[in-house]
């Protein structure tokens, strides 16, 4: 017995037709068929997996599908994810980017809100090929970090009943009451159709899985009617079993079946790796391959996060050394995903989050230059694309990019202890590499209001009340207008003779609080400054006073051989800390970045430029961070309090910032050299403290090098 099921005005209505084993699903608003197949005992299917690959059934038969995706994140600049800020038409417009870069599906991570649900259902009315996506469920990951036991029973009640709400919130069939952090409203339109799979649980700590082994060693090996366990299978595999085999229930219940996975990553991969330093990320194993389909005609697959800079082992294997990638250079990366694909064999694996970051900031380094961040867009595009094309010809089912979009709430081990962590959504620190994975930016609100380029006409077309003029009369400067947003600072610089980049250093020092250094490149100031901006022919960066380094104050105990007595040091983060490991017998050494470069260039044509001179004028665009603060909307600083012992450094408010700009150049030196210059008869830039924030939504340079590579990957894969 099959079926139409039509559409019309927000309703589903059922005709029942007689026809060969095959349910069509008709959307008459745009005349949009989808069809599923339909099982002996009435369940349909619309994907499955076969083999090595899933497969959708489409125009009476199945065929192989390769997921070319993106994760999705839950926020926007401003919102943290639990305030789902996302709406309909912000859904809407970017599945039609998320398509036309040649994506087929989506991941979300959790339940959201019903717009999402609704959007995607009305975004494929009128679509010849679906934007299909995969339905994450988190995991109850405060409990499971409470009690170390995925068994426990409020663990195992909390789980099941988010795997409960998700499945009702999917099929359109929830209320689900309002809860803080949580998504909530009427579900009431039915996206399974478009559903590839489920795609349940987070990334696993290695701690919780080894305790949860420990404390149920006893029990009884896992068989349900959907799903069961080998006899190879750990306790916590038993318990991920059983939540698939609860999710099947209640899709069997709604007369669906779908493909199952669970999250999983490198740390608790099933391989093992002599040359990782880290005990905990070469632990204990959670082993898809002791998870089986019983009676489950969608099918299971198994999903791994695999980034190409973490953990170490990456950096520090001889293992692939044989392994050479298509510019013939010995690749790790690609070695461990050839190693884990050929772990899987005869199922179906995909890689569900891969990537880096474009960001000034770095958190770790990798092989072959595929750090975590610091890199421009195009880049991280170019890194992106390398990884999805490595991905695609190594035989996997799917490959999810991470991340669609830019998110400011993200933090970042290495800049987290500059930061006041319950503020980073309200501000942009292009130093935390975590909050720029997006192929859509998200920038902060005068991107495009101020051209980086030594010309003043942009600044004429802001609104009067946003920009302040300073009287400044400093040697070489004789008009300086600031402005800002929630990720940089702005001068405009007007000099007192055109700027000659073979002679003249401009020096901008910024004063916040009481401290700091009181003299650089024999010039005194009778106040001290914490940063110093740099542009001349040698050197075009930010530094930072010794005093105030944060580095250095953090770090100073890891960094063997650096000079304690200075002015103004480079402004660095570590991408990796001294340890030596027990597991190896090794020692591996501190390192830094520097985070301070000043690129010249026009904004406009290269996103990464801080500084541009045409003539007499002078632009450079500052970031809020390498200014010392923790969170410039709230005009908090960080402070000199003494936290030799502190994970994290202490902030404290101010009332702004002085600017400090001086010409260092024939003209000027006679006139440094009369008299210090005074920082307390200089005016002060002030703004008002902010809890909204506007910002700049628009691809990245990274959008189109992925579209140009999802384009030419095949919808289908491999025969």
């Amino acid at each position: 017995m099959e079926g139409w099921i039509i559409r019309r005005k927000g309703k589903w209505l059922a005709l029942w037709l007689l026809s060969l084993g095959v349910l069509t699903f008709i959307l008459f608003d745009g005349f949009k068929v989808i069809e599923s197949q339909e099982l002996e005992d009435g369940t349909k299917l619309k994907f499955r997996t076969s083999g090595e690959q899933l497969q959708v059934y489409k125009e009476d038969s199945w065929s192989p599908m390769f997921i070319k995706g993106v994760n999705i994140g839950a926020t926007l600049p401003g919102h943290y994810p639990g305030e789902l800020p996302v709406t309909k038409e912000d859904y809407l417009s970017w599945f039609r980017m998320i398509q036309d870069m040649g994506a087929n599906t989506v991941r979300v991570y959790t339940i959201l809100d019903p717009v999402f649900y609704e959007a995607l259902v009305e975004f494929n009315e009128n679509q010849e090929d679906p934007l299909y996506f995969m339905q994450g469920v988190w995991s109850p990951v405060n409990l499971l970090a409470e009690h170390n036991n995925a068994w426990q029973e409020d663990v195992v009640h909390e789980f099941k009943a988010e795997l409960h709400r998700a499945v009702d919130a999917v099929y359109g069939d929830a209320e689900i009451p309002e809860e803080p952090g949580k998504a909530s409203g009427s579900y009431t339109v039915n996206a399974a159709p478009y559903l590839i799979a489920w795609h349940i649980g987070t990334e696993w700590d290695p701690e919780m899985v080894n305790e949860t082994n420990e404390k149920n060693v006893d029990r009884e090996r896992f068989e349900g009617e959907y799903f069961q366990v080998d006899e190879t299978a750990s306790p916590f595999e038993g318990w991920l079993a059983e939540m698939l085999e609860y999710t099947a229930e209640l899709e069997e219940e709604k007369g669906w079946k779908h493909p199952m996975t669970f999250t999983n990553w490198i740390t608790t991969d099933p391989l093992t790796h002599p040359d990782e330093p880290s005990i905990l990320e070469d632990y204990v194993s959670v082993d898809a391959t002791h998870v089986e389909a019983k009676d489950w005609d969608a099918g299971y697959f198994a999903s791994y996060h695999v980034y190409p800079y973490y953990p170490d082992f990456l950096r520090f294997t001889d293992t692939y050394q044989d392994v050479h990638n298509a510019d013939g250079k010995e690749d790790t990366y690609l070695g461990y995903l050839k190693d884990l694909k050929q772990y899987h064999k005869g199922m179906p694996i995909i890689i569900s989050e891969y990537g880096v970051a474009s960001s000034t900031g770095n958190a770790h380094e990798g092989p072959l230059g595929r750090d975590q961040g610091g890199h421009t867009e195009e880049e991280q595009g170019t890194i992106d694309a390398q990884l999805t094309n490595q991905i695609y010809d190594s035989g996997y089912a799917g490959a999810i990019t991470f991340s669609w979009q830019d998110e400011w709430f993200k933090e970042t081990w290495n800049s987290l202890p500059y930061e006041q962590s319950n503020r980073t959504a309200y501000w942009y620190n292009p130093l935390s590499n975590e909050m720029s994975y997006g192929l859509i930016g998200m920038y902060p609100s005068k991107t495009e209001e101020i051209d980086i380029d030594g010309k003043a006409s942009d600044w004429d077309d802001l609104q009067r009340e946003e920009v302040e003029s300073l009287q400044v009369e400093t040697p070489g400067v004789t008009e300086m207008d600031v402005t800002h947003d929630e990720g940089f600072v702005y001068l405009k610089l007007t000099l007192s003779q055109p700027y000659n980049r073979k002679t003249d250093t401009l020096n901008v020092g910024f004063h916040t609080l009481e401290g700091g250094t009181s003299s650089f490149d024999s010039v005194e100031f009778n106040e001290g400054l914490e940063t110093m901006a740099i542009v001349g022919s040698d050197e075009q960066e930010v530094k930072v006073a010794c005093s105030y380094d944060f580095h250095t104050r953090l770090y100073e105990d890891q960094m063997e051989g650096e000079e304690s007595s200075c002015a103004f040091v480079p402004w660095k983060l570590p991408t990796s800390l001294k340890q030596h490991s027990s597991k190896t017998e090794q020692a591996y050494p501190f390192q830094d970045v520097g985070v301070g470069e000043l690129v010249e260039g026009r904004m406009s044509q290269n996103g990464e430029s801080a500084w541009a001179a045409s003539g007499d004028t002078i632009e450079l665009k500052i970031p809020w961070a390498l200014l010392g603060f923790s969170d410039p909307s709230q005009r908090m600083a960080v402070s000199y309090e003494d936290d030799s012992n502190a994970s994290e450094l202490s902030s404290e408010a101010v009332e702004g910032i002085t600017v400090v700009p001086w010409v260092m150049g024939e003209e000027t030196n006679g006139l440094l050299n009369e008299r210090p210059l005074s920082v307390s008869e200089l005016p002060m830039y002030e703004w008002e403290r902010w809890d909204e924030v506007q910002f700049i939504e628009k691809p990245k340079e990274s959008y189109s090098i992925m579209k140009d590579v999802f384009q030419r990957i095949p919808e289908k894969g491999e025969e």
